[in-house]
C-alpha cells in the first residue's frame, strides 16, 4: 500500500511520523505541494494523506488508484466529498485533536483582552510608564473575569472546555442554540444572550448559517465593553464591521485566531489595524499548535488508518 503525505510541513518537523509509516508498505512525505504537483505525487498512491492541500473532482478523476484519503485536521472543505464518493474513494478527518490547546489559546485571548494587554504594551513601548507622575499606569480600564458572563457559540468538546477554564476564573458560561435550529433548541438563541455578554467566544463551524453570525446588527446588540473571541473560522464574524465598532468605542475588544483567507497574502484590515491603539489581538491559526496536540493528530491519523484496512 502506497501512501503519500503532500502538506507534512503543517504539522511540523519536530513530529514522528513513523507511526504511520509503520501503517502502510511505502509512505512518501513532502514538506508541501503546489497545485500542479499533486497529480504527480499522488500518481500511483491508494492512500493520500493532506491537511489543506485541495483534492478536487479533476484531481480524483486522475488517480483512479485513490482508495482513502486521510485529512490532518477536522474540516475536510478542501476535499470534493461527493466526487470521493462517487468514486468509493474513503475519507476520514479528525477531531478534538487540541481540545486543551484550542481552549488554553481562548482563555489566554481572553485574559490578554480583559486587561487590555495590547495597549498597555503599546504603552510601555511607547516610553508611558517612564513619563508616569506615579508608580503605575491606569489610563485602560480592565475587566475583571469574576462575576462575567461568557456566551459560548458552539458547545461541543472544545466550547465545554473552554467553559470549565472560565468558570475557574468565576465567569458565568452560558450557552447559546445552534444557530440555524433556533427553532428546534431550547437554549436562548445568540441574539438573544449578546446583549447580556460580557464575552462571546466562537466555537462552532463555518457554515451558512454561521457565516457573518457577528454582523453589525448583533455588534449593535452588545454591551460597548463586550470582549469578542473567534477561535472557530474566519467569516464566523464580519471582521470589518467587528473593527469598526472597535474602533468607535463600540466593542471593548477583539481576538482572532482565523481569517477568511489564510495565509492573508493580500493582507486583511485586522492586521494593518495592528498598527493602530486597539484592543486588537490576530493570532496566526496557532491556537491548535501544542505539540500534544499535533502528534495527536498523528495517533488519531493512525486510527483511521487501522480502522480502514479492516474493512478492506
Amino acid at each position: 500500500m502506497k501512501a503519500v503525505i503532500l502538506d507534512a510541513a503543517t504539522l511540523g518537523d519536530d513530529i514522528d511520523l513513523e507511526p504511520i509509516r509503520r501503517e502502510v508498505d511505502s509512505l512518501e512525505v513532502h514538506a508541501t505541494t503546489l497545485l500542479e504537483q499533486r497529480q504527480s505525487r499522488l500518481a500511483g498512491a491508494e492512500v493520500a494523506l493532506v491537511n489543506k492541500v485541495v483534492l478536487d473532482a479533476e484531481l480524483l478523476a486522475a488517480l483512479p488508484d485513490l482508495r482513502l484519503i486521510c485529512v490532518l485536521a477536522t474540516g475536510t472543505n478542501n476535499i470534493d466529498m461527493a466526487a470521493a464518493e462517487r468514486q468509493g474513494i474513503t475519507v476520514r478527518n479528525v477531531s478534538a485533536y487540541g481540545t486543551a490547546s484550542v481552549a488554553q489559546h481562548t482563555l489566554m485571548l481572553m485574559l490578554a483582552l480583559a486587561n487590555r494587554l495590547p495597549r498597555y504594551q503599546r504603552d510601555v513601548a511607547a516610553g508611558e510608564w517612564q513619563r508616569s507622575p506615579f508608580f503605575c499606569l491606569l489610563g485602560h480600564s480592565t475587566l475583571q473575569l469574576a462575576g462575567k458572563r461568557l456566551v459560548i457559540v458552539g458547545s461541543g468538546e472544545l466550547g465545554q472546555a473552554v467553559a470549565r477554564l472560565a468558570e475557574a476564573f468565576g465567569v458565568e458560561a452560558i450557552f447559546t442554540a445552534r444557530p440555524g435550529n433556533e427553532a428546534e433548541d431550547a437554549r436562548p438563541s445568540l441574539a438573544e444572550l449578546a446583549g447580556s455578554a460580557d464575552i462571546i467566544s466562537l466555537h462552532c463551524p463555518l457554515t451558512e448559517a454561521t457565516r457573518h453570525l457577528i454582523d453589525a446588527p448583533m455588534l449593535a446588540r452588545c454591551k460597548p465593553e463586550t470582549l469578542l473571541i473567534n477561535c472557530a473560522r474566519g467569516g464566523v464574524i464580519d471582521e470589518h464591521a467587528a473593527l469598526e465598532a472597535l474602533r468607535a468605542g463600540r466593542l471593548g475588544g477583539l481576538a482572532v485566531d482565523v481569517l477568511p483567507f489564510e495565509p492573508p497574502r493580500d493582507g486583511h484590515p485586522l492586521l494593518d489595524a495592528l498598527d493602530e491603539p486597539l484592543n486588537l489581538i490576530v493570532t496566526p491559526h496557532n491556537a491548535w499548535i501544542s505539540p500534544e496536540a499535533r502528534a495527536n493528530v498523528v495517533k488519531l491519523t493512525v486510527d483511521n488508518l487501522k480502522r480502514w484496512k479492516t474493512k478492506v
